[in-house]
């Protein structure tokens, strides 16, 4: 087992159309590296799993329990867990680091 993860050549698993994900895990968190294509969005959804992140590239707006902001890179995102959220680009893409506690199960692949 390696400690160390190459994040460009682990294959993507789309989550919805125009958004995809790279994941790794440890035994209670998860990591996830995603990439939204300009003009597509991660709709409203909630899960048990608490979630924070950081937005890497690009722009995007996020929604959190009904507040917005348009994010850009470098800050940063906590979502307690059921609480309602989204993510939404205009016409620039963007790529953020999420982080879910305990790990998302359906996200191991």
């Amino acid at each position: 087992m390696s400690y160390f993860k190459d994040v460009q050549n682990r294959e993507t698993m789309e989550l919805v159309p125009g958004v995809r994900t790279r994941t790794f895990w440890g035994e209670n968190m998860l990591l996830s590296m995603v990439e939204i294509d300009a003009n597509s969005e991660v709709p409203a959804h909630t899960h048990p799993h608490e979630q924070a992140g950081v937005l890497v590239e690009g722009e995007m707006e996020m929604g959190i329990g009904g507040e917005v902001k348009v994010l850009k890179p470098g800050d940063m995102y906590v979502i307690p867990g059921n609480v309602e959220h989204y993510a939404r680009c205009g016409n620039t893409p963007a790529k953020a680091l999420d982080v879910f506690s305990p790990v998302r199960e359906e996200f191991k692949y």
